[in-house]
């Protein structure tokens, strides 16, 4: 298999991967509140977004390490393309 095919798979396959986990956290944050009463009667509120919290706390850095990936897998594809057009014109 040529080196370019498996380069776009991994590509693709990194930024599938981000776009889920994105999906995933705007899923969880949609139930978020922007404004949370402290009131001894909102508790079960309280704790219902502390659990959006906590999940949406696992899932970030997961993100954040595909989002570095992407990028880095970006910067390969454009530094092959320019790498080959260079051996072309040379």
């Amino acid at each position: 298999m040529q080196f370019s095919v498996v380069m776009w798979v991994v590509w693709g396959v990194l930024v599938l991967a981000f776009a889920i986990t994105r999906i995933y956290m705007m899923g969880l944050s949609r139930d978020e509140e922007d404004q949370i009463y402290l009131d001894e009667a909102f508790e079960q509120e309280k704790q219902a977004q502390a659990a959006i919290v906590s999940r949406i706390d696992k899932v970030q850095p997961i993100h954040r390490t595909l989002l570095w990936l992407v990028g880095a897998m970006t910067v390969v594809v454009v530094v092959y393309y320019i790498v080959d057009m260079a051996r072309q014109f040379a």
